[in-house]
C-alpha cells in the first residue's frame, strides 16, 4: 500500500515567476551600495579564480557544494554577510563557530582558506571573505547542477564575531515548526516565499542523526515517532540511526538525489520523505505547503525563485564603503 501524499493547492508558474521578479526588484532596490561589477578593474578574475578552487573542492568531495552554501547562510543570518562566521576564537573572544547551531555542524573553512590563498595570489588585499562566501555559494549551486545568479560584491568584513547567545538565537533549530522559522527568516528581510525557496537548499547535503533522532523514536515527548513520516522511511532511518547508536552518523538530506541540486527536495516531501522536522513542516503549514508542491512540479520555477532569494540573502546587512576592513586571514582580524 502506498502512503498517501499531502494534499496542497496547486500554484501556478505564471505566479511564482511573478512574485520572483516582484522580490528581486526590492532586492535590488536595496541593495545599491553592492554592485556586481564592483572588481571589475581591481579584480576582474575573482569570480574565475573562486569558481575553480569550488570545482577542485566540489570534485573531491561532493557534500562540500551543500557545505559552502550553508557557509553563506548562516554568516548572513546572523549580524548580515560580513564573513565573521570565518572567525576563530582567540584567548579573549568567542567565536561564532563554537555556537550550537555551527559546532560540529559547519564545515567548509579549510577550503575558504584555499579560496583565500588563490585570490591573494592575484589581488592581494582587495576581495573581502564575505565577498568569497557570496560568490562560493552561487559556485557550489551551478557545480551541483543547480542555477546561477547575478552576485552582488562590494561587502567587508567585521572585525568582530556575533556573540554565540546571538547565534543560537538567530539560527533556527532542525526541530523548529514552521510558524518560528518564518518569524526568523522575517527577521532578516525575507518572505514566506524565500523561506520555502531557500529551504530547497536541502536538495543537497547531510545531517547527522542527531539533528533528526527525536523524530524516529521520541516525537515530541510522545515515546513513539513521528506520524508524519513515511513508515517505509521510518524504517529506514531508525536502521540509520538505531537507538544509542553514533549520533553523528551521516543521512542524505534528499534520498533521491542526493548531490544533484534539483527540486527532488519538493517531491520527497510530498511523499512525506522530509528528514528534518524542518523540512516536513513546509507541508504542513498552510503559508508553506501550496508553494512547496508547486515547486515539487516545477523545478524551472524553483530555479527562476531560488538565485532571486539568494540575492536578497546576500544583501543581508552587508558592512560596505570604510565599515569593517578586508581580511588578510578569513580566520583573523588584521592585525592593528
Amino acid at each position: 500500500m502506498s502512503f498517501p501524499k499531502r494534499k496542497s493547492k496547486w500554484i501556478s508558474t505564471r505566479y511564482l515567476l511573478l512574485m520572483g521578479n516582484i522580490a528581486i526588484q526590492f532586492a535590488e532596490a536595496d541593495a545599491q551600495t553592492l554592485s556586481c561589477s564592483f572588481y571589475e578593474s581591481s579584480c576582474p578574475t575573482v569570480a574565475a579564480v573562486v569558481e575553480n578552487v569550488v570545482r577542485q573542492a566540489v570534485q573531491a568531495e561532493a557534500r562540500m557544494a551543500a557545505s559552502l552554501l550553508r557557509l553563506h547562510f548562516h554568516d548572513c543570518f546572523v549580524h548580515g554577510c560580513d564573513g565573521s562566521v570565518l572567525l576563530d576564537a582567540t584567548s579573549t573572544v568567542t567565536g561564532e563557530k563554537t555556537a550550537s547551531a555551527n559546532n560540529n555542524s559547519l564545515r567548509g573553512f579549510d577550503v575558504v582558506d584555499n579560496i583565500k590563498t588563490a585570490v591573494e595570489a592575484v589581488c592581494p588585499g582587495t576581495v573581502s571573505c564575505a565577498d568569497i562566501l557570496a560568490l562560493a555559494a552561487n559556485a557550489a549551486v551551478t557545480l551541483a547542477g543547480g542555477p546561477s545568479w547575478t552576485v552582488l560584491l562590494g561587502r567587508r568584513d567585521a572585525t568582530s564575531p556575533a556573540t554565540v547567545s546571538e547565534v543560537n538565537s538567530a539560527i533556527p533549530s532542525p526541530n523548529s515548526n514552521m510558524t518560528f522559522i518564518i518569524s526568523q527568516f522575517a527577521a532578516v528581510g525575507l518572505n514566506v516565499q524565500d523561506t520555502v525557496v531557500l529551504s530547497g537548499a536541502h536538495t543537497i547535503g547531510q545531517a547527522r542523526c542527531i539533528s533528526f533522532s527525536s523524530r524516529l523514536y521520541n516525537f515530541s515527548g510522545t515515546g513513539s515517532p513521528d506520524p508524519s513520516i513515511n513508515p517505509v522511511y521510518l524504517r529506514t532511518l531508525q536502521s540509520a540511526c538505531p537507538q544509542g547508536g553514533d549520533i553523528n552518523a551521516l543521512r542524505q538530506l534528499d534520498i533521491t538525489t542526493p548531490t544533484a541540486f534539483d527540486n527532488a527536495y519538493y517531491t520527497n516531501l510530498q511523499d512525506n520523505e522530509g528528514l528534518l522536522l524542518s523540512d516536513q513542516e513546509l507541508t504542513s503549514d498552510s503559508n508553506t505547503a501550496p508553494l512547496a508542491a508547486a515547486y515539487a512540479g516545477n523545478q524551472r520555477a524553483f530555479f527562476h525563485a531560488f538565485g532571486r532569494s539568494m540575492v536578497k540573502v546576500g544583501n543581508i546587512s552587508p558592512l560596505t564603503g570604510t565599515q569593517g576592513e578586508i581580511r588578510l586571514n578569513c580566520r583573523v582580524v588584521n592585525p592593528s
